[in-house]
C-alpha cells in the first residue's frame, strides 16, 4: 500500500551511504584525492578545499544517492548470499562481461554531469586510482562488485563539476 504522506528520506539516504562508506574504509577525502589526481592537471591552481566541496555536492544529490543506495544493497546481499543464483555467483566473482555495475555507476552517477564525467568514469575503472584499486582487489572485506564503480562514478562526477566551475 502506497503512503501518501512518505516524505522523501535524503537525509538517511546520506547518512546510509557515508555509513556503508565508512564500514568499507572509504571516506570522503578518499574520493576527493582521486578526483584531485584527475583534474589537477586541467587546473593548475585547484585546491584540495574546492575538490572537497564538489565531492560534498555530489554526494547529497538525491539521484546519485538513489543509484549509490542499490548499489550498496547488492553488493550488501551478495556478501550475504543472498541473491539469487547465477546473480550471486555473477556478483559476488565481480565477472567482468556483468557490466550492470558499470551501468549503474556510469549512467546514474557520473552520467549525470555529462561527458566529461563519463571520460573521467571510464579511465576510473580502467586505471583503478586510490580506494578503487584496494576496493576491487578486497575480498576480505565482502563484496565490492558496485562499490568501486560507485567510488569512480562519484570521483569522476566531482571532476567534472570542477571542470565546468573552470570553463
Amino acid at each position: 500500500m502506497r503512503n501518501e504522506q512518505f516524505k522523501y528520506p535524503d537525509g538517511a539516504s546520506y547518512d546510509f551511504v557515508i555509513a556503508y562508506f565508512k564500514k568499507k574504509g572509504v571516506t570522503t577525502e578518499d574520493i576527493a584525492a582521486i578526483t584531485y589526481s584527475i583534474q589537477r592537471q586541467y587546473i593548475s591552481d585547484l585546491e584540495i578545499e574546492e575538490v572537497y566541496d564538489a565531492v560534498n555536492d555530489v554526494l547529497h544529490k538525491r539521484e546519485v544517492l538513489n543509484n549509490a543506495m542499490v548499489g550498496i544493497a547488492l553488493d550488501q546481499l551478495a556478501t550475504k548470499k543472498q541473491l539469487p543464483e547465477p546473480l550471486q555467483s555473477i556478483v559476488e566473482n565481480d565477472s567482468g562481461v556483468f557490466g550492470v555495475d558499470e551501468l549503474l555507476a556510469e549512467g546514474g552517477i557520473s552520467g549525470i554531469y555529462g561527458k566529461i564525467a563519463t571520460t573521467n568514469f571510464g579511465y576510473l575503472d580502467k586505471e583503478k586510482h586510490g580506494i578503487i584499486k584496494q576496493l576491487d582487489q578486497n575480498d576480505d572485506n565482502g563484496v565490492n562488485t558496485f562499490l568501486d564503480d560507485i567510488i569512480a562514478a562519484l570521483a569522476a562526477a566531482a571532476g567534472a563539476k570542477i571542470a565546468h566551475a573552470h570553463a
